[in-house]
């Protein structure tokens, strides 16, 4: 297991190298200019040709991303353009909102999405098949900034049940302790505040969660027609076993290889789509700033945090290979 660690370890390597690569050349590939972006459209060329030479912008590509690598290699992902701060210090604030919501998404389209596909499997050609496989089709087709145009449309224009915006009301108190609301409101014994994170937390979290969902039921879905029709199944049908023991701890254990892989590899995807997320529901978090960031032209952030999704992205999928040994002794790590 140690060595099988390490030696993906050392196989990420080449794979950030590549992101950083790929995101250094295309942001520098977007039109417009960081220093004009910075000063405005009012700033004479002194100004601009100076600002320029602080940051580097009139250095040829390949010094520019020599000196980006040089910076790496020092765990240094950069300074903003516009408020001269470190990216990593300024996203210290900011990645807590942002964790909050995808894990919460996370958990409604595992809890979901997997509990649909098992009753889907299950009752395979019935009504809740049916369901299942239309919900599949329409979570992977609608567009996210447009379901959550129409949550706010409905719950909160019409029916005025739940906030349309932000991390909290504006009359509410909080004291920061860990950056996670509803934790430090579990932690403070808050219940206002924790209702109040929880309302203004749950539309986001539920457009977000739908693509995943939809992705979660199809495989779990389908991951269970296929164990449901193996040998062993009618085997312990055979000895009398009650049908719940059979899909849940027969069934869905050998299942469930696929739908880890799965729910794992949504990890990546509730990271960029919480760009959309939270720029529609105003959200405070990191998807939100790199959206600002790219409209002004603030390169180090979009890369910084293009590298930081990009190792978190890594990471998930190293611990998943790693779940998979203690669902299945089979798998050998060598």
């Amino acid at each position: 297991m140690l060595r099988f660690t390490i030696r993906r370890v050392i196989e990420t390597i080449p794979v950030l190298l590549g992101v950083v690569s790929i995101v250094f050349l295309f942001i520098h590939l977007i039109p417009g200019d960081a220093a004009l972006a910075l000063l405005g459209e009012r700033a004479n060329e002194a100004s601009l040709t100076r600002i320029r030479s602080q940051l580097g912008l009139d250095q040829p590509l390949y010094v520019q991303y020599g000196h980006y690598l040089g910076s790496l290699s020092r765990l240094d992902i950069g300074k903003s353009v516009r408020t001269n701060r470190p990216v990593l210090e300024e996203a210290r604030g900011r990645f807590p909102a942002t964790i909050e919501l995808a894990l919460s998404a996370l958990v409604i389209s595992s809890v979901v999405g997997v509990s649909g596909g098992i009753i889907a499997g299950v009752g395979r050609g019935r009504m809740p098949d049916h369901f299942a496989r239309v919900f599949s089709l329409l979570g992977v087709s609608i567009p996210i900034f447009w379901l959550g145009l129409v949550l706010i449309w409905v719950f909160a224009v019409q029916l005025h049940w739940l906030p349309s915006d932000g991390r909290l009301a504006a009359t509410t108190k909080y004291a920061p302790q860990t950056g996670f609301v509803m934790i430090d409101a579990l932690m403070q014994g808050n219940s206002k505040l924790f209702l109040d994170a929880l309302s203004h937390l749950t539309l986001p979290a539920l457009a977000l969660s739908t693509v995943p969902m939809a992705v979660t039921m199809r495989m779990t879905r389908s991951a269970m027609l296929e164990v449901l029709r193996a040998d062993y199944i009618r085997t312990a049908r055979s000895k009398g076993l009650r049908e719940r023991v059979i899909t849940v701890r027969h069934a869905f254990k050998n299942a469930s290889l696929p739908v880890v892989t799965t729910i794992g590899l949504q990890v990546g995807f509730l990271l960029s789509g919480a760009i959309l997320t939270e720029t529609i529901f105003s959200w405070p978090g990191i998807g939100r700033w790199v959206f600002e960031s790219i409209l002004n032209r603030d390169y180090p952030i979009v890369q910084g945090m293009s590298l930081i999704i990009a190792v978190i992205f890594v990471v998930v999928n190293l611990v998943v290979d790693l779940i998979y040994g203690a669902l299945d002794p089979r798998i050998n790590y060598k």
